[in-house]
């Protein structure tokens, strides 16, 4: 019975885009016990799904639990994370130990690829999804992708009733996951409200307490009388992370930047209209298995500026979010 530990970190849109490797090794290395090692702020994307064996959450000191990771006596490690704490980790495993039975195979960050594009947008990077690069380290194993996409497991207790959404939402609505890491992967606050008029249809504004304040100022346009009669929900900050992927798999449709939600939404299955700024779909994390559209500005030269993102633009126009269009969704339909 092969025992087989994956390592990825952090963070949320990471993690879900491990998941075809989980599904993978577990239904394909017969009898395998599979552990999975992360922080312990994302233990809990990992708890719920059936494939994994026992989820290690990590809280202080990789030293203490490389030794009950040791005593795990593991034949695999594959280290989809693959950076210096990881290998201090595999290291403490028996990394470059002869005597050690445990194989480690660990995935291509590209940084040389990725530091020629950002800096000198050179066309450097494959045409590869992450997750086909995760997937590369199943290689030995002969594990393949069965091109089934991501998954997502929301515990029953997480599930959301429409009826705590306003009665115009029961018909139907589109989620807008309005959140990012970086302020240079989000739209501005404009851009924000024009693409609200532009979805015309019941809105769920999705993302955490930081994005609140911003949502409200949305909420707070479409009650003028000047604004269009779009109805707005404002959940920023009001659901657990399994509850938003609850609206998000009761949604029409989902609007989302380059961010955790939007990988959920395609684990989901959900159409998704994916927006970029400082970031390229190019760098290898656009939406995975599912139908999606790409809004971004391909005429401004400077993206992408930055394989993760900043707080503001590095040259203070913001003209990729900022001229971003929309023409795209001219003929938007939503099927109620």
């Amino acid at each position: 019975m092969p025992k087989i530990l994956i390592l990825r970190f952090s963070s949320i849109g990471d993690i879900v885009l491990t998941t075809p490797v989980i599904r993978n090794v577990k239904q394909q290395v017969p009898d395998c016990q599979l552990h999975y090692y992360t922080r312990n702020q994302y233990a809990d994307l990992l708890q719920n799904n059936p494939y994994i064996d026992k989820v290690w959450a990590w809280t202080d000191s990789v030293f203490a639990l490389a030794e009950q990771l040791r005593a795990e006596n593991y034949d695999y490690v594959l280290d989809l994370h693959h950076n210096f704490r990881t290998l201090r980790l595999k290291t403490l495993l028996g990394l470059g130990n002869p005597l050690a039975k445990t194989q480690f195979f660990s995935f291509n960050k590209l940084n040389i690829e990725k530091w020629l594009y950002v800096n000198f947008k050179a066309k450097t990077m494959p045409n590869l999804h992450i997750v086909d690069r995760y997937m590369a380290t199943t290689k030995t194993l002969g594990v393949v992708n069965d091109q089934q996409g991501l998954d997502y497991f929301i515990p029953t207790k997480d599930e959301v009733s429409l009826q705590i959404l306003p009665p115009t939402h029961y018909t139907g609505y589109v989620a807008y996951a309005m959140g990012a890491q970086h302020n240079t992967k989000k739209l501005p606050l404009l851009k924000m409200i024009e693409l609200c008029e532009k979805i015309n249809a019941p809105i769920v504004l999705l993302g955490d307490k930081h994005d609140a304040k911003m949502a409200l100022e949305i909420e707070k346009y479409f009650a003028t009388p000047q604004a269009p009669n779009i109805s707005i929900f404002n959940a920023c900050g009001k659901f657990t992370l399994n509850q938003s992927a609850s609206l998000i798999r009761q949604a029409k449709m989902v609007f989302a930047h380059d961010t955790g939600l939007m990988h959920i939404a395609a684990a989901l299955k959900k159409k998704v209209y994916s927006i970029w700024g400082n970031t390229t779909p190019a760098l290898g994390m656009y939406p995975y298995q599912t139908a999606y559209e790409i809004l971004e500005n391909k005429t401004v030269t400077c993206r992408p500026c930055s394989k993760i993102g900043f707080d503001t633009c590095p040259k203070k126009h913001f003209a990729c979010m900022n001229e971003i269009h929309f023409d795209i969704l001219s003929e938007l339909i939503i099927d109620y």
